[in-house]
């Protein structure tokens, strides 16, 4: 209890006041890995319009736009949406498709998007309101895609899963089991993938909002 309120504590003050060293305490604690996971999520997406939960400094939102994808952003932190406005303009973006709000609400009409897209989200990407506004603003068949953790090679690893006794792939079985469920609960078909990269091994959630026939 105490490490999780430390770490809702921290996680506020980087997400606003320290917002200008995001990018460096990513960088530190994924080996400098942090973007090149992110950008994993791209071959997941479907369709050609889509909205990023929580865009952070920016950096998928002006990939998202290299790749002629029509891309949004929603982020609850100013400081964020400042971040990402400079990174999409540096990138030649004269239109900043970013818009300030909650997950839990989300300022979009019905079936807007085709994928809604997070990546390395906090926990409100597990509440069933965020989950439920997420499925809403899909169209028929739309995909969530979410990407909430990974974790880099490293000797350690297996140091660890010897001293707990438990085989990697049991604690993948585990890890796609509590991660599943959420996602069920709100409606969506779930697969969840864990993708074995060069660098590390990353947590992919695919929720596909399941076909509903409008009468």
């Amino acid at each position: 209890m105490l490490i999780a309120r430390f770490l809702r504590v921290f996680f506020g003050w980087l997400y606003h006041p320290l917002a200008f060293t995001y990018d460096l305490v990513a960088a530190t604690v994924s080996f400098g890995r942090w973007n090149d996971w992110g950008r994993n999520v791209v071959p997941f997406i479907q369709g050609t319009r889509i909205l990023e939960l929580g865009h952070g400094p920016g950096h998928l939102q002006r990939l998202l736009r290299s790749l002629g994808l029509f891309a949004v952003g929603l982020d609850e932190s100013t400081q964020m949406g400042r971040l990402a406005s400079r990174q999409l303009r540096r990138g030649g973006y004269a239109q900043i498709n970013l818009a300030r709000g909650l997950a839990q609400h989300i300022p979009f009409p019905t079936e807007s998007f085709n994928t809604v897209l997070s990546t390395f989200p906090s926990e409100y990407i597990f509440d069933q309101r965020t989950l439920s506004e997420a499925r809403r603003v899909l169209h028929n068949g739309g995909r969530l895609v979410v990407l909430p953790a990974a974790w880099p090679k490293n000797p350690l690893l297996g140091w660890l899963f010897k001293v707990t006794g438990e085989s990697p792939l049991e604690a993948q079985a585990v890890v796609k089991r509590k991660l599943k469920q959420p996602f069920i609960e709100a409606g969506f078909d779930v697969e969840i993938q864990i993708l074995d990269v060069s660098s590390g091994f990353l947590i992919v959630v695919i929720a596909t909002r399941k076909e509903v026939n409008h009468v």
